[in-house]
């Protein structure tokens, strides 16, 4: 989908949708909340898939993160948007799907770009190798859950804000809520 056409959808403080923008005019420097979401695949073996943000992204260009991040569109619902972006941006297809951050909300900034998200986090179970998309994912790893909470305390490590708040969060229900 064309980045000028995507909607996102605008919230209250209460989480309320309030409205639409395009997805292209939100992200600057004086971002209104709208809706997003997270999402922490695993494998088999209960490793988890980070993915290095393309070098041209607007937002966060290059920073290590989680599976998958993105913004469902007016109207879909949020386990649909997870799955059509991992499908999208890694060719995968998530199993054992469950939100488990419902309220996770986030302000942070990066270049004069500040993101204002409401932003639930899922966790899924991923099978398969994924097939990144170039304008989506630089690179990507398999990282032992240990080594991404280690990585994500440290304040030098090129983890993004919002995945380096919510791994505290998550420190003790994904290990249990991905092997589902």
């Amino acid at each position: 989908m064309d980045q000028c056409a995507e909607q996102v959808v605008l919230v209250d403080d209460a989480g309320q949708p309030v409205g639409t923008a395009d997805k292209i005019g939100v992200h600057g420097a004086d971002t209104p909340r709208h809706l997003a979401f997270s999402c922490y695949g695993f494998d088999a073996d209960g490793r988890l898939l980070v993915t290095q943000r393309a070098l041209d992204k607007r937002t966060f260009p290059g920073f290590w993160t989680n599976t998958c991040c993105g913004h469902p569109a007016p109207g879909e619902e949020l386990a649909e948007a997870v799955r059509r972006r991992l499908d999208h941006e890694l060719a995968l297809v998530p199993t054992d799907l469950h939100l488990v951050l419902p309220d996770f909300s986030y302000t942070a900034e990066y270049a004069g770009i500040v993101e204002n998200e409401l932003c639930p986090v899922f966790v899924c179970r991923l099978a398969g190798e994924p097939r990144p998309r170039a304008d989506e994912v630089a690179a990507h790893q398999w990282w032992p859950w240990d080594r991404f909470l280690d990585e994500a305390a440290d304040p030098g490590s090129a983890i993004s804000p919002w995945a380096r708040l919510q791994a505290p969060l998550l420190r003790d229900l994904v290990p249990t809520s991905a092997r589902v």
